[in-house]
């Protein structure tokens, strides 16, 4: 009986455990300076990030020219990136309105649609993104937080998963570029 105590006691734990850290845009709903898409991803960006590593390490920089517009009320981020190591990499997003703060978001690199989620001064996305891996590709789950900290500047932070466990992360700040 003794073996099965802890066993016991780590199934009853779970379920506070799985409730812990779920945090929903809708929490920042009150947070200014207000995010609105089709202000701040309008015009020329920059982005600056670093990738980590499952254990927290810095496995790569990039930077980012972003330009974003808006054509017949659908959003457009044409992202050019450059790494560390001289690759370059593309990434072309449509944000589509869905209304009541949603939008859906596609990329030719990512698996069927994003679930773009807006209140306050954030945006969460969550969508499953393809990467060249060895002779293929790995389609890695990305929880996606951004955070407008004023209105030129936005804090983004990725979650990147694999069968739910955490495999890496990516930290980038995006700056609109002034005229």
């Amino acid at each position: 009986m003794r073996p099965l105590l802890p066993f016991l006691l780590l199934v009853s734990l779970l379920p506070g455990l799985s409730g812990c850290g779920a945090v929903t845009v809708d929490e920042y709903t009150d947070n200014q300076p207000t995010l609105v898409p089709e202000t701040f991803f309008n015009g020329q960006l920059t982005a600056h990030g670093v990738i980590k590593d499952r254990s927290g390490k810095v496995i790569r920089y990039f930077n980012a020219d972003i330009k974003a517009y808006w054509k017949d009320g659908i959003g457009t981020l044409e992202e050019d990136f450059l790494f560390d190591d001289g690759e370059p990499d593309r990434r072309v997003w449509t944000l589509t309105p869905a209304g009541d703060g949603r939008y859906i978001g596609t990329a030719g690199d990512v698996v069927g649609e994003g679930d773009i989620t807006v209140a306050g001064n954030s945006m969460f996305l969550d969508y499953v993104l393809q990467i060249p891996w060895n002779d293929g590709t790995l389609d890695l789950r990305i929880d996606d937080r951004m955070y407008l900290v004023n209105p030129t500047t936005l804090i983004n932070e990725s979650i990147m998963s694999k069968f739910g466990v955490r495999v890496g992360e990516i930290l980038l700040v995006i700056s609109k570029v002034q005229d």
